[in-house]
């Protein structure tokens, strides 16, 4: 999920703020005034110690993963880190409630650009989201650490406010890609086989490389870029589980002739990255647009054979390219029937499960409250329990 919004539909458009979270007035954020060392270099955090790596390929980390959730509108967030978009600080209870429901995989989207200085992500900011994938990790789950829309440095729409970057890689974008997943990867080094990195979100268009082929292509070199770098910080990123981005992370796009993955010198350790709003007037649409209606029920032989058609097609690209799917983001507007909600997110996950992919649930606080006692809606926990998982599906077990 990204900060804007778009006006025609997609296969897996993008659910917007304004659908699933609050945006709020974007502002210069604040700097600490500790950032700089006293010789005038940009201070940088101490890497973790080494931890012990259990030394495992994708496809069997699917079943370890599924299910997942994301915590979305709060490390991403663009104004005030983390509180910017409405949500409380991440506590410690709220992740370990997540893992008690029965999530496997908590992905962690990060705004790092925003909140650097000088190029460098900020100690106290590094510092803030190891405290978070700790508390993620001791709790047995796994933490995707990625790098997010973060205002759309990778690949702008928004000429005006990034004329370097608008619309394509362009080299000001690869010399922070490659520097913020160094500094990424180097301090998350030590970390064992339960954090998992991921290059990018949805910013995959790369519309003004020249042509559809050149943009593909591009996307395919941001991919490249992202392993290599990982891959010669040393620690345990040797050999440590990553998930590259499809085109646009639609369906579709990223299982048509022009995509092609990157090369990974480890075998079995990637993962491709789509996500799934389909049909978008029920996902998101909260009233009629100009170009469709609103859908407030899902589930009608049409619309399950779509579904089957998508993720069959996934699945069929997997199966080529060796690769299992990561379903990074699916989710439903709230103001939809709800038996069709439970219906939709049911599919969803078996659907991905079936297929040996993860399926990871985009939240921003509405699934599952942020406060205590972090209860989750009726929709999500009959989902949970139709897929028996955690707490949920032992309950339903008896």
């Amino acid at each position: 999920m990204r900060g804007s919004r778009r006006s025609s539909p997609s296969s897996t458009v993008l659910l917007f703020f304004a659908v699933l979270g609050t945006l709020g007035c974007l502002r210069p954020p604040p700097r600490p005034p500790n950032t700089v060392t006293a010789a005038g270099s940009p201070a940088t955090a101490t890497p973790l110690p080494l931890e012990k790596m259990a030394d495992i390929d994708a496809w069997t980390a699917v079943s370890l993963m599924s299910p997942g959730i994301n915590i979305g509108n709060t490390l991403e967030n663009t104004t005030v880190w983390e509180t910017g978009w409405g949500n409380p600080l991440i506590t410690k209870e709220y992740v370990q409630a997540l893992a008690r429901l029965g999530f496997k995989t908590v992905r962690l989207p990060v705004a790092w650009d925003t909140f650097s200085s000088e190029g460098h992500v900020e100690p106290d900011k590094m510092a803030r989201v190891s405290e978070v994938v700790h508390w993620i990790t001791e709790a047995g789950m796994f933490c995707v650490i990625n790098i997010h829309w973060d205002g759309g440095w990778i690949d702008s729409d928004v000429k005006d406010k990034y004329p370097d970057t608008f619309a394509t890689f362009s080299p000001e974008a690869e010399k922070k890609f490659r520097s913020y997943w160094t500094q990424i990867s180097t301090f998350f080094a030590g970390k064992n086989e339960k954090v998992i990195f991921e290059s990018l979100n949805e910013e995959t268009n790369f519309t003004n490389a020249g042509s559809t082929e050149k943009a593909y292509a591009t996307l395919t070199r941001v991919n490249q870029i992202f392993i290599d770098t990982v891959r010669k910080t040393g620690g345990n990123n040797d050999k440590r589980l990553l998930i590259v981005t499809g085109y646009a992370t639609d369906i579709t796009k990223t299982c048509a002739k022009a995509y092609k993955m990157p090369q990974d010198a480890v075998p079995k350790k990637l993962f491709i990255s789509v996500h799934y709003y389909t049909p978008w007037q029920f996902c998101g649409l909260t009233e009629d647009a100009d170009w469709g209606k609103m859908m407030t029920t899902w589930g009608s032989p049409a619309d399950v054979k779509e579904f089957e058609r998508l993720f069959d097609m996934m699945k069929d690209f997997s199966t080529r390219n060796d690769t299992p799917a990561f379903i990074g983001e699916f989710g439903v507007a709230a103001k939809k029937e709800s038996d069709s909600r439970t219906r939709w997110i049911t599919a969803v996950a078996k659907g991905a499960i079936a297929r040996k992919m993860v399926p990871v649930l985009w939240d921003t606080g509405n699934e599952v409250s942020r406060h205590e006692p972090y209860t989750a809606t009726d929709d999500l926990i009959q989902m949970l329990r139709n897929i028996g998982a955690g707490s949920a599906g032992a309950t339903a077990a008896h």
